[in-house]
């Protein structure tokens, strides 16, 4: 799946080497920032794709009003200000930057640590005001003490290796990662419970979703050994920001680092007030914050939007948000298998006049298919062309099926041979791929020798077996249309010609 990109919209600052490498491969860039919502309405409707960083919000009623977007890209990790179920639900792409910033959010990180444990920022400002608080300012060595990440991804392993080389011990909380995996670079990975009576030190690295937002709260806080420090380069909102302030005032927490915050720029009372704590160290959202995080991440959005529109092969597509299934579907060879699943879930839905309430099962066969199951996904788009008004495609096929009570039964099944079933109501065809085009190979249990190529325009007729065959080419003749090639198989008949053609005769069923 390759998206037309006919021109490209940013609407936030990024660095000028993202339009330049655009630009070099012929997509024309506009480049407009901080546009009132009624002028990026309006301008979002003139281009394919969208690259922001975060200023601009790309709310449901935008997308709704962005008749021609197909790909919404962040020159950043997160996606916070991109309504992701609406642009799934309207087939667009939604890309970040997963690694782009990774080094940057982690050296900060490590700077705070340092900063927490000796007190750095609070003794800069008492020394610039004048005073030698010497002793008031006497800290912790790191060496021996338990650092906690939560959040086990790029940005967590690059913190957990570098703090090692203080002599710190690592902890880790992730519900993906394997214990063997945590084990091979020398961090324990352990349960939340029982992290938090033991680290001196939290530090999170998590997007922020439901299950992460004020992870670190009044209850985990109370949890946690008298000292504790925290620190969040993440996401505003995964740490509860007036618990935190009360666990700081009452002297259970002994500090936080913070350089994200639930409102940005802040004003809130209470986060005011956490900022203003002299043992709190704040920053302005400084995470990415440096001259090569800011030009790497430019050139990987561009590099992304290049590939997935396939003007080259140079580079590839990392950072797919809203639909993983894309980014499998678009390596390797499996450009041909996807157009085949495509046009048998779409002759599928013929057989049952696109009744397609009908029970639906897609099955792939073969070793070399058991990987591949973006398959399914593209049966379902091609069972549902016509059926819906929004744009179909792999983005957005498994969402629209469920919004019109659609279930599709998925099934993998070993074997030498490799082909794809789909099953409708009750009728079962079978395809393959062959020298990068599309068969179909049988009919329910009727094998077409060789199999049928399928083109574009395939008539597949049911009747009293070869007999009828004349009296179909008499019809099509009849009617001036040019028969490319006829095959069949028991009461089965497949006719190819150059244009679509609907022609009922009597007595013989036609899909």
């Amino acid at each position: 799946m390759s998206i037309n990109l006919r021109s490209v919209l940013i609407s936030d600052p990024v660095d000028e080497s993202c339009g330049a490498l655009l630009a070099s491969y012929g997509v024309p860039v506009t480049t407009k920032y901080k546009l009132p919502k009624d002028e990026l309405i309006q301008e979002i409707q003139k281009h394919d794709g969208l690259i922001v960083r975060s200023e601009t919000k790309v709310t449901a009623e935008i997308l709704a009003a962005a008749s021609n977007l197909r790909v919404v890209g962040r020159a950043g990790t997160g996606v916070d200000n991109i309504d992701l179920d609406a642009a799934t639900r309207k087939g667009i792409v939604v890309l970040n930057t997963p690694g782009g910033n990774s080094i940057s959010a982690c050296e900060l990180t490590c700077a705070l640590i340092s900063s927490l444990a000796r007190n750095v920022s609070q003794a800069a400002a008492s020394m610039k005001e004048g005073r030698w608080d010497r002793k008031l300012y006497s800290g912790f060595e790191l060496s021996d003490k338990t650092l906690a990440v939560l959040g086990f991804g790029r940005i967590g392993r690059e913190v957990a290796h570098r703090m090692q080389s203080f002599g710190m011990k690592i902890v880790c909380f992730d519900p993906v990662l394997s214990q063997e995996a945590a084990a091979s670079v020398g961090a324990l990975k352990l349960n939340l419970d029982e992290i938090w009576p033991i680290a001196d030190y939290i530090t999170v690295h998590t997007p922020l979703i439901p299950q992460t937002r004020n992870l670190i709260n009044a209850t985990t806080l109370s949890k946690c050994k008298k000292g504790v420090k925290i620190i969040n380069v993440a996401r505003g909102g995964i740490v509860d920001e007036e618990a935190l302030l009360n666990s700081i005032k009452s002297g259970h927490c002994g500090g936080a680092a913070l350089d994200v915050f639930m409102e940005e720029p802040p004003k809130n009372k209470i986060t005011l007030e956490l900022i203003q704590h002299p043992s709190v160290i704040a920053t302005p959202h400084l995470g990415a914050s440096t001259a090569e995080a800011q030009q790497r991440v430019a050139v990987e959005i561009a590099e992304q939007f290049l590939a997935i529109s396939g003007k080259t092969d140079k580079y590839s597509v990392t950072g797919i948000v809203n639909a993983p299934i894309l980014s499998a579907a678009m390596s390797g060879d499996n450009g041909p298998w996807i157009e085949l699943s495509k046009k048998l879930g779409k002759l599928a839905a013929r057989f049952v006049k696109k009744n397609i309430n009908a029970k639906i099962e897609s099955h792939i066969v073969g070793d070399e298919l058991k990987n591949k199951k973006f398959i399914h996904t593209a049966v379902l788009v091609g069972v549902l062309s016509g059926q819906t008004k929004n744009g179909l495609n792999l983005v957005n096929a498994s969402t629209l099926a469920k919004d019109i009570g659609i279930d599709i039964k998925e099934l993998y099944v070993n074997g030498d041979n490799n082909y794809v079933v789909v099953k409708i109501g009750q009728y079962e065809i079978r395809g393959t791929v062959r020298n990068n085009e599309s068969y179909l190979l049988s009919i329910d249990d009727n094998v077409f020798n060789n199999g049928i190529v399928l083109r574009d325009f395939i008539s597949i007729y049911h009747g009293n077996g070869p007999q009828d065959l004349a009296t179909i080419v008499n019809e099509f003749t009849a009617k001036n249309i040019n028969i490319n090639s006829f095959n069949a198989s028991g009461n089965w008949l497949a006719i190819e010609t150059n244009q679509d053609v609907d022609i009922i005769i009597p007595g013989i069923t036609s899909y």
